[in-house]
């Protein structure tokens, strides 16, 4: 079955006003945020094409992008006529330890006054998945602030009408800019694309704005996916098809494509749905106080192995272990209690949804 690469080989050649812009080039484009483009430099504008032929020409990149095929893409973009011209702007990159905040994103224009904007999801460093985190206690974090001064201070600038987008918490963060922009500009928002990103508790659900715009947002997740069915979503979701199994199905690389558009599913599998209601019941058993000080232990642990990102957990996951069971040890008996009591709430869930689940199919 086909994947966005072969999307990009069979249909890169058809420009925009003979096809237009659909969900696949939406995704490509949530992709590409993920490029480290300041690598190239600060150019106020520059063309798709142009920066992915910079970025190929660094010696070792592959080191620098965050997934192997991110490479690929690069190359593909860099020769496709569909997207080699378009022009990226306002590409913005801010990791800030202090305030536990990861943003990026970058605009780009599809024609003359129609933009897309690319929200960036997780990178690898930690103090991003901190942030993420942090969303299962605080409203806003710092990146949905951020998000929506972004998505403003660029409609100002220019006319025209907008697409928001983004994947994993990049998604989150299209749907959160659109829901509390300011209220004219939200009327040239045309659709917002939240691509296996997580949803939001029910304040945010409920909010005006979020109404507003509740019937322009997509939300698409992969049939097993954990990512995007995490807190709540009103918007109606659509199930992709995914050559990848559990988790790894959160890589939009293994989303399966027909012509212009993904391959759906009707419904997500049982291990999905098991792992949704059981993290949801988890949540739901902590106060927003337990769940901070749990996020908070979880994040120590983790920098007390004095790595910055993911990849270097990974690559010295021997030292990092035991440096993390050192951590542990140490812990005040308070810490260690919440940390226990975490744990036995997520098996306490993690049996309630399987006892129900029985009980419904009997």
């Amino acid at each position: 079955m086909a994947n966005s690469f072969d999307y990009l080989m069979w249909r890169g050649d058809i420009p925009f006003f003979a096809s237009p812009f659909n969900e696949v080039d939406a995704m490509l484009l949530s992709r590409l945020a993920y490029a480290p483009f300041e690598l190239v430099g600060r150019e106020k504008a520059i063309t798709v094409g142009k920066v992915c032929k910079a970025l190929l020409e660094i010696e070792n990149i592959e080191d620098r992008l965050l997934m192997r095929d991110d490479k690929k893409l690069l190359e593909l973009m860099s020769e496709s006529e569909r997207f080699k011209n378009l022009v990226l702007f306002e590409y913005v990159n801010r990791i800030e330890e202090t305030s536990e905040t990861q943003f990026s994103a970058v605009a780009v224009q599809l024609a003359r006054r129609e933009f897309f904007v690319a929200f960036r999801g997780t990178d690898e460093t930690l103090i991003g998945w901190k942030e993420d985190f942090n969303m299962s206690f605080q409203t806003p974090v710092p990146a949905q602030t951020l998000a929506v001064e972004y998505f403003e201070r660029i409609a100002r600038k220019i006319r025209g009408r907008f697409i928001l987008g983004g994947h994993s918490k990049g998604g989150n963060l299209a749907v959160y800019a659109s829901a509390f922009c300011n209220t004219a500009l939200q009327g040239r928002i045309d659709k917002v694309l939240n691509f296996d990103g997580p949803g939001f508790n029910e304040k945010v659900l409920k909010t005006v704005g979020y109404q507003n715009v509740k019937n322009r947002i997509s939300t698409f997740v992969p049939q097993s996916s954990v990512v995007g069915l995490l807190l709540g979503h009103e918007e109606e979701y659509t199930i992709v098809q995914s050559t990848n199994t559990g988790l790894l199905q959160h890589d939009t690389y293994s989303w399966e494509v027909r012509r212009d558009r993904f391959v759906y599913l009707e419904t997500v599998t049982d291990a999905s749905r098991f792992l949704d209601h059981t993290l949801k019941e988890w949540i739901a058993e902590m106060s927003a106080e337990k769940r901070e000080k749990l996020v908070d232990t979880i994040y120590m642990i983790l920098t007390e192995t004095n790595a910055k990102t993911v990849k270097e957990l990974g690559e010295n996951w021997i030292l990092s272990t035991a440096s993390a069971l050192r951590t542990i040890r140490n812990l005040d008996d308070e810490t260690r209690k919440v940390l226990i009591e975490a744990l036995r709430a997520l098996a306490k869930g993690a049996k309630k949804v399987f006892v129900e689940n029985l009980q419904n199919k009997a």
